[in-house]
């Protein structure tokens, strides 16, 4: 049966919409994003220790050592978890929980912690590992394939195209019109990452996307807004 994915795009959200980039990763960009009105905020979590960390860094296998490419931060850093995301956002806000890595008890864990607050709250789910999104097959929760390479779009196309998924995420360099419409085929909802020039914005409108992921939704916001 193919998953309804158009209901994902609800009343109240206007198409095409913003999604703050990681700023569910810290309360006080979690904060200014929703000063700022933006539909969606976006969250990483990490499986680390048995909980879920909200957090974009890497660590180096069991040791509290966070990178991410060029960057190293302190073992001594104390990680947001995600019940304290939770508490912390507002109950109008929208997250989006990109689930990182392949740990299926993450994903588990992540729908154990989501269950008390539906559906009276919406929650997106994301994961470059789909089979992750399995686990939530059965809740009132969007889920979203993430795309970062033409190989994974293929992938991706190939596997949904007789259920369906409720949204793709893909990295804008791999979108042109006749990928939006192949996309369209198999997923409700099409969004982006990243976006944080107005200019390639206004061009990723045009190929009619629906939702646009900005590390500056300040700045993107109000063109999707012009838009709606």
């Amino acid at each position: 049966m193919r998953s309804q994915g158009t209901e994902g795009a609800r009343p109240g959200i206007a198409l095409p919409f913003v999604v703050a980039h990681r700023a569910g990763n810290q309360l006080d960009r979690l904060q200014e994003a929703e000063r700022l009105g933006v539909a969606l905020v976006e969250a990483d979590v990490r499986l680390f220790h048995g909980r879920p960390e909200i957090r974009h860094l890497k660590t180096v296998g069991p040791l509290p050592l966070y990178w991410d490419r060029w960057a190293l931060a302190s073992p001594f850093r104390r990680s947001l978890v995600l019940a304290e995301l939770l508490a912390a956002t507002r109950p109008e806000t929208e997250l989006m929980l990109d689930l990182k890595g392949r740990d299926a008890r993450l994903a588990a864990i992540v729908r154990t912690e989501l269950e008390p607050f539906l559906p009276e709250r919406r929650f997106t789910v994301c994961a470059r590992s789909w089979e992750l999104l399995e686990v939530f097959d059965d809740l009132p929760v969007r889920r979203v394939a993430s795309v970062g390479t033409r190989r994974q779009l293929g992938a991706v196309l190939g596997r949904y195209a007789e259920t369906g998924v409720d949204g793709v995420s893909i990295h804008e360099r791999l979108l042109d019109a006749r990928v939006v419409t192949d996309l369209r085929a198999v997923a409700g909802l099409v969004l982006t990452w990243p976006v944080n020039a107005p200019a390639r914005a206004r061009e990723l409108v045009g190929l009619g996307v629906d939702g646009l992921i900005s590390d500056r939704a300040g700045l993107i916001a109000p063109l999707a807004a012009a838009r709606a």
